[in-house]
């Protein structure tokens, strides 16, 4: 099996209880629990029963200590993660979406600790020893400056250790303000453009490729993210998700891979059908799923066919909106059995 490595921020997620608003939840009691998309990467990977070491920066306090007891329990290496006396620990608040009211998340990062630590303070020879896959994702340059920086530099050592590369685009409106002359989605193309050339693995939206890197649109995949090969012809596979939302509720759910060596797409669970999701407990995380799965399979002897590997993926990610929280805890042999098409959700006895 091999071992991956994710680098990016971990927080606290801050979310009132139910399908409560925040005004009628406050005064009172927010659900508190960890997340941040590389993290989840590294839990689901970690849970699927592969080796993943995540690093971040976090300061000295219990609360950062009860997280990381937390990465832990899942069996994620924490001991690549810096610990600082300057920086914060992250924050987000969600609250859910149901039926045709959005969800809605407000971000509170600002002075974490990853978003100031500088790239010196960690230690890539020992981060990267025995690596096979280095994960990012586009949320960690879009928190800051400085993380842009480190994000930068660190997929430069991955690829100077000839480590692999994984990056989900995973744009971020929200995030992306460290360059106030810049458009959000400006920055994130400017940004991402001097991450993808190192890139093996590419994780990307149909939005991510049109509005964020400028490519044509096309229904066509394959026309779609051929521009990108051209581009960046060091990119072998690029994965996506697909979607149809009834509502904050209700979804269908798929994903394909387009391997660059077969010139192939290939979908799951096929190119005319999507896994109806109904209701979604919480979509929050689902992202990180399919990636993690997605890199499983493709480390996983008799997952690691393409097509295999997508099928795999997109199951995962399929089950990722069932369970609450951003951390996945579908097992393998659950993914397999949908896979196979059996998504009755029957009781077994």
């Amino acid at each position: 099996m091999s071992r991956i490595v994710t680098f990016g921020e971990i927080m606290a997620r801050l979310e009132p209880p139910g399908y409560q608003r925040f005004q009628q939840a406050m005064p009172g009691s927010l659900k508190v629990t960890f997340a941040g998309s590389e993290a989840s990467i590294a839990a689901s990977y970690s849970y699927l029963g592969g080796e993943a070491t995540f690093v971040t920066a976090l300061p000295y306090h219990e609360i950062a200590k009860a997280c990381l007891a937390d990465l832990r329990s899942l069996g994620v290496n924490t001991r690549n993660i810096v610990r600082t006396h300057d920086g914060r620990l992250g924050l987000y608040y969600f609250e859910r979406g149901v039926n045709q009211r959005t969800a809605n998340v407000i971000y509170d990062r600002d002075g974490s600790s990853v978003s100031i630590t500088p790239a010196e303070d960690y230690d890539w020879d020992r981060i990267f020893e025995q690596a096979d896959w280095f994960v990012i994702s586009g949320i960690t340059p879009a928190i800051s400056r400085n993380a842009a920086t480190v994000s930068r530099i660190a997929i430069e050592e991955a690829a100077r250790r000839n480590v692999r590369i994984c990056c989900d685009m995973n744009y971020r409106s929200k995030l992306w303000k460290w360059d106030p002359s810049l458009s959000s989605r400006e920055l994130a193309g400017q940004m991402m453009r001097q991450l993808l050339p190192s890139v093996d693995l590419l994780i990307a939206g149909h939005e991510d490729l049109t509005d964020t890197l400028g490519y044509a649109p096309h229904a066509d995949h394959k026309s779609l993210i051929q521009p990108l090969i051209a581009e960046f012809p060091k990119i072998g596979s690029v994965a996506m998700s697909r979607r149809a939302s009834a509502s904050a509720s209700v979804e269908k759910y798929g994903g394909l891979l387009y391997d660059v060596e077969s010139d192939q797409v290939h979908y799951a669970p096929s190119e005319h059908s999507l896994y109806e999701i109904n209701p979604i407990i919480d979509r929050l995380g689902a992202g990180d799923a399919f990636t993690a799965g997605l890199l499983f399979a493709m480390t996983t002897a008799e997952l690691a066919d393409p097509k295999t590997a997508i099928q795999f993926a997109t199951a995962a990610g399929c089950l990722a909106h069932s369970n609450e929280g951003d951390y996945h805890y579908s097992s393998r042999a659950e993914i397999e059995i949908l896979m196979t098409g059996n998504a009755s959700g029957r009781v077994r006895r």
